[in-house]
């Protein structure tokens, strides 16, 4: 059984949820208050989730940045998902991350997911 299956079947980590989703935070942070936003589904790839799961992932992502935005004071966000192995999805469950971004935790974040391919990054 996939690791976010394992969360939702123990009711461990879940800090919010509703009837086709649910939220954590990530084990392995990017940044303080990183979070993750999932189907209860186990549905490796966001574009076979129905518009009911989006619906409820989208109203997670609000609820979460809420939370986030209370707790840790971020100056921005980054939100997004990786599709497939080679975008770089490790766990094959589809998952939302919502990351805090804070002034100075990078020299320059211009470019911002853009820096998924480094070269990329700076336009």
């Amino acid at each position: 059984m996939c690791v976010f299956c394992e969360y939702l079947k123990k009711r461990e980590k879940i800090i919010y949820e509703n009837k086709l989703a649910f939220a954590i935070y990530d084990s392995f942070p990017v940044n303080k208050g990183h979070m993750l936003i999932m189907p209860k589904r186990h549905v490796a790839s966001y574009f076979d989730l129905n518009e009911d799961e989006k619906n409820d992932i989208n109203l997670l992502l609000e609820i979460s940045k809420k939370h986030i935005d209370q707790l840790f004071h971020p100056d921005g966000y980054n939100v997004g998902f990786n599709e497939g192995i080679y975008a770089g999805q490790t766990i094959m469950h589809c998952h939302v991350h919502l990351i805090p971004r804070y002034i100075g935790d990078v020299d320059n974040p211009k470019g911002g997911i853009r820096g998924v391919i480094p070269e990329k990054q700076k336009y």
